[in-house]
């Protein structure tokens, strides 16, 4: 340093001035912070060996300790030049790592069951455990298996995920070439329902609809805000990969993720689609580097390819009775156009969603080259062909969670999804999939089934081909990381995260989304809005025990299905229908499970039972008395019919609660509110009913504004509600709008793009522009 300070003062001071570095540093919390000016800025952790190369007066980080400024280390080159440097780079292992997607990680890691893990061989204490240290498991798979990217689930707070992201990404950082962790998460931002709302505050994170009731608001613009907001809070958390939107056609109302969805129209769901990638992974101003990507954009991973919308009879691939996508209207171009008319057709300027990912289901008998019958992700017609040739897909195609398990039982939800597969070995089914067109491993912690993988392309390829082969994914999937910026800085400020996940700004954006998202499909004699003076009776509502989508046991519950301290602030209450002015019923739309029955198979049966849409028993005899699909390596049998079945629902005592308070209540209105997450049969309470309100998910004071008056019903709906199951038993799985619509008391047809305000029925631009 003397001898350099000596140096410059021999020189005239414009050359002084010409040699004097274009970076300063500081440190905080163990990261040393570098700002380039005039570049990007860096950040690297004291502990993990990495020094800083400085050229042409600019600082880099020398990840891989070589004393040299790598290409991929250089952040003035493009993308895809830095990924193709680095991919080169790697040894099959640590190509092989990029390629896993960790399973489900809690933070805190829990104590037993899916989202276990242990510090130091020892489950997590309350009050003796530091809750952002990484968990043995953890420091296993991204030191062992050179795993880098990482699905978070639940966080303790935000404040304990920014302060594990920075231990995760030190520990990264000093392993091999530097790569950080690419972390990302399921869907996070829903409701809690009885939280109250207060403008001047903030919360946990900030709360919206679920995306059916974002398609309810028929408003791109709002999605996008969404999406703008959400990975705003995602970056504060280390999230820089989202795996969503869900983007399927949900053209079979009964299917259990119906709910995650659009809804039924191709167009809003492309609309849709292209507004939630824009608003994640656009960057703007300072925060972008290149091609609209930077700092504050979010990887948006868009599913499920080529759709999943059409599951016979409603069944879920989750399960093995549900593996089958049936097409019996020849629909199956349409399910495509929310991903190649919006998320792989967008206006900003990062083009097209980064990465999709394939979803379980068999899309039966639409291979037309091979007539291949396996997994979407198996399938080398649909990845290789169709995605990846006809539509010039060349982003990062990730597998769902858990595809090259071993399948074992026809109803468990973490069993495995290789369907069509199944008579393969594990490594055998990754060699499949990587020979299909993907590039990653959704659920796989080990990279001992990708090198078994690399052997068998070796032996059948040759080497260099295989080699090229694992390449081609490495620089996908490295590109995206590089692309959001946290090669050069994916550090936190903790007490920047904890200022910006669900601030007040983003807690009433989301709260008036929630609003805009309520459908009004009865408003007889203007029941509605109603005066804030009037007495209200909310009945306690009973659920019995059952279980849920995912198989977990729900015990029975009764009490108050609404916070009644809330409720108090709108109305007087009183829990005598006589004396009460009106009823406030809550309730959720019919749930008979997921179309499978053990004890069917024990008397004899083939297991299939039906899904119902309507509160009471049903009996389907309207149903195929063969399906069109069928055949599993645990079922003896082809034809999956439940035809002259029955099956209960599980809250059919929520038709009987709204018919008895409107016996209770006489001649006085009953406003029934619907949490919904698919289409229903509504012939069984709308007679009962002077008012129906249509939730998706919402607090229950966005309910109570809408109510009393406070805002205003401006949603339509997202799908059509049909009139009996009948209609639902002869529509085709893949083609939307085609049930009966049910026809309320008023003459009014619960048809797609139908709602109500206070004026009477909706009918504007939206509808124009949608229907």
């Amino acid at each position: 340093m003397k001898k350099r300070n000596l140096l410059l003062a021999l020189l005239p001071l414009s050359m002084v001035f010409s040699c004097q570095p274009r970076w300063t540093e500081n440190t905080k919390d163990s990261i040393n912070y570098v700002e380039n000016d005039g570049g990007q800025n860096l950040a690297y952790s004291s502990t993990s060996g990495v020094k800083l190369i400085e050229d042409n007066r600019f600082a880099f980080k020398d990840l891989n300790k070589n004393d040299t400024l790598d290409k991929y280390e250089d952040w003035r080159l493009s993308y895809d030049e830095r990924a193709k440097d680095l991919a080169s780079k790697l040894t099959t292992e640590e190509i092989a790592g990029l390629m896993l997607y960790s399973s489900h990680q809690s933070i805190p890691a829990r104590a037993g069951g899916y989202f276990a893990g242990t510090y130091d061989g020892k489950t997590y204490e309350e009050g003796v455990t530091d809750a952002s240290n990484l968990t043995d498991q953890q420091k296993k798979f991204l030191k062992e298996d050179n795993l880098r990217h990482v699905l978070l689930t639940t966080v303790k707070s935000p404040e304990i995920a920014a302060k594990w992201n920075n231990k995760l990404q030190a520990f990264c950082e000093a392993l091999g070439k530097g790569i950080p962790a690419n972390n990302s998460t399921d869907p996070r931002n829903g409701t809690k329902a009885r939280a109250e709302y207060d403008a001047a505050a903030g919360g946990e994170i900030s709360m919206w609809p679920s995306s059916l009731g974002m398609a309810a608001t028929f408003k791109p613009a709002m999605v996008q805000k969404f999406g703008e907001i959400a990975s705003t809070e995602y970056r504060a958390l280390g999230i820089t990969t989202a795996l969503s939107p869900q983007v399927d056609i949900a053209t079979e109302p009964r299917w259990g993720r119906f709910n995650g969805t659009f809804g039924e129209s191709p167009l809003l769901s492309a609309a849709m689609a292209e507004a939630y990638v824009n608003g994640f992974q656009t960057s703007t101003g300072d925060d972008e580097n290149q091609e609209g990507w930077g700092t504050s954009s979010v990887n948006a991973m868009v599913k499920h390819w080529p759709g999943g919308g059409a599951g016979e009879a409603g069944r879920d691939a989750h399960y093995g009775n549900g593996k089958y996508a049936v097409y019996p209207g020849n629909n199956f171009a349409q399910h495509l156009i929310s991903f190649i008319d919006g998320a792989f057709k967008l206006s900003g300027k990062t083009k097209m969603a980064s990465a999709v990912m394939p979803y379980y289901t068999i899309s039966y008998n639409q291979d037309k080259k091979n007539g291949e019958n396996v997994g979407n992700v198996y399938n080398s017609y649909l990845i290789k062909d169709l995605l990846r040739g006809e539509y010039n897909y060349d982003g990062v195609v990730c597998t769902d969670w858990g595809v090259t398990g071993d399948h074992k039982s026809m109803d468990f939800f973490i069993d495995g999804k290789s369907w069509g597969v199944e008579g393969l070995t594990i490594a055998e089914r990754h060699y499949k999939i990587l020979m299909a067109g993907a590039d990653q491993f959704g659920g796989n912690n080990d990279m001992g089934p990708i090198l078994e993988a690399y052997e068998m392309g070796v032996k059948e390829l040759g080497e260099e081909k295989m080699r090229a082969r694992m390449e081609a994914s490495a620089v996908r999937l490295l590109r995206n990381i590089f692309r959001v910026g946290v090669f050069e800085n994916p550090y936190l400020d903790v007490e920047e995260t904890k200022v910006t996940v669900g601030n007040s700004e983003f807690m009433k954006a989301g709260y008036e989304a929630q609003l805009a998202s309520v459908v009004m499909l009865k408003n007889s004699e203007k029941t509605l809005p109603v005066d804030s003076k009037k007495t209200v009776y909310v009945p306690k509502r009973y659920v019995a025990a059952s279980r849920n989508f995912l198989g977990m046991e729900i015990p029975s519950s009764e009490g108050y299905p609404m916070n009644m301290e809330l409720v108090k602030k709108y109305f007087i209450v009183s829990d005598n229908p006589a004396e009460a002015d009106f009823a406030l019923v809550l309730i959720e739309n019919p749930s008979s499970g997921i179309g499978y029955n053990r004890a069917d198979v024990a008397n004899g049966g083939n297991g299939y039972v039906p899904i119902s849409l309507q509160y009471n028993d049903y009996t389907a005899s309207e149903a195929r008395e063969v399906s069109l699909a069928g055949g599993d390596p645990m079922e003896d049998f082809t034809n999956r019919t439940y035809n002259g079945k029955s099956v209960k629902t599980n809250n059919k005592t929520d038709a009987k609660l709204v018919n008895d308070t409107k016996k209770a209540m006489g001649d006085k209105p009953v406003i029934v509110i619907v949490n919904t997450t698919n289409p229903l049969v509504l012939g069984e309470i709308e007679p009962s009913a002077s008012a129906i309100l249509i939730s998706f998910g919402l607090q229950d004071q966005a309910l109570l504004d809408i109510v009393s008056g406070k805002a205003e019903p401006q949603a339509l709906l997202p799908m059509q509600m049909p009139a009996d199951m009948v209609t639902v038993e002869q529509q085709a799985e893949d083609v939307p709008f085609d049930l009966k619509v049910y026809q309320d008391q008023d003459g009014n047809r619960y048809d797609f793009a139908f709602g109500m305000n206070w004026e009477g029925v909706i009918s504007d631009e939206r509808i124009n522009k949608f229907k």
